[in-house]
């Protein structure tokens, strides 16, 4: 589906973002990798190479605006083009929202918006000059619903349900070509439920991690979790142009969590 396409994708070394650079990169695409984890992140490299594809890794804190201008430029020098960009880079803090101090809600703001704001500013100019593209913002259902101990994931992540929504008008009504769409993983197992509670203070929180599959039996309608290949297939899917209609618009994949009452008990929890 995204064959010939050049395609940046940030939080890349694993999880989600490892897993939508594989299935980009065997549908076809170039994958520029991103992230501050280095040795992941050229080991996922590595291995899409292993199987035939084009990726390359760089490492990059999406927060820093300075390094936007040099990956944009490294998608274009290395492959040509950008066509498509997945603004996946995040964390997660697991606090009950009267306890979260404000280093943590700054750092999640940090990475979840304003790397996604950064991602927008310098990837849609690059993509209007290849002639259009796919812009996939990654928020959760933790941006659809709230929680008291993710307030802050929460508020990032419904901040860039909107903020797509703004994105995909601006660009619509610039005509340049580029759509921009949200993805909304519910219980996803992957290394984040390990790392969200180490992120907090651990005066607060102890390093245990969570049962992301414990959990998603508990809390998910359809009875179990969901993994990183259910959400990266999404993702291909709105990089394609078999989403050609689509802007603006949310893609929910989480087992029925947010389709009524079985998903509003839970916790929201991040991909």
């Amino acid at each position: 589906m995204v064959e010939g396409k050049v395609a940046l994708v940030t939080g890349a070394a694993m999880g989600i973002g490892a897993a939508c650079a594989l299935a980009l990169a065997q549908d076809g695409a170039a994958v520029l990798l991103t992230d501050v984890d280095t040795t992941e992140g050229e080991a996922t490299a590595a291995a899409i190479r292993a199987k035939g594809g084009r990726a390359h890794f760089m490492r990059q804190d999406v927060t820093d605006e300075a390094e936007w201008p040099l990956v944009v430029a490294e998608a274009e020098r290395r492959f040509g083009k950008l066509d498509v960009a997945v603004a996946n880079a995040g964390i997660a803090i697991m606090c009950n929202v009267l306890e979260m101090s404000l280093v943590d809600w700054r750092r999640q703001t940090a990475v979840n918006l304003d790397g996604v704001f950064l991602t927008a500013k310098h990837c849609v100019p690059a993509m209007a000059r290849a002639g259009g593209g796919s812009l996939v913002m990654i928020s959760s259902v933790a941006g659809l619903q709230g929680s008291p101990n993710l307030a802050g994931y929460s508020a990032t992540k419904g901040a860039v349900r909107l903020f797509s929504k703004s994105v995909a008008l601006a660009c619509a009504q610039a005509r340049n070509g580029v759509r921009c769409n949200s993805v909304h993983p519910g219980i996803i197992d992957t290394a984040i439920w390990q790392k969200m509670p180490s992120e907090a203070d651990t005066r607060r929180q102890s390093n245990a991690g969570i049962d992301a599959r414990a959990l998603g039996a508990m809390v998910v309608p359809m009875g179990h979790h969901g993994t990183a290949a259910d959400i990266a297939d999404g993702i291909v899917f709105l990089a394609s142009d078999r989403s050609a209609h689509m802007t603006g618009a949310e893609l929910v994949i989480d087992g029925g969590m947010t389709a009524g009452r079985a998903g509003a008990s839970a916790a929201a929890p991040p991909r």
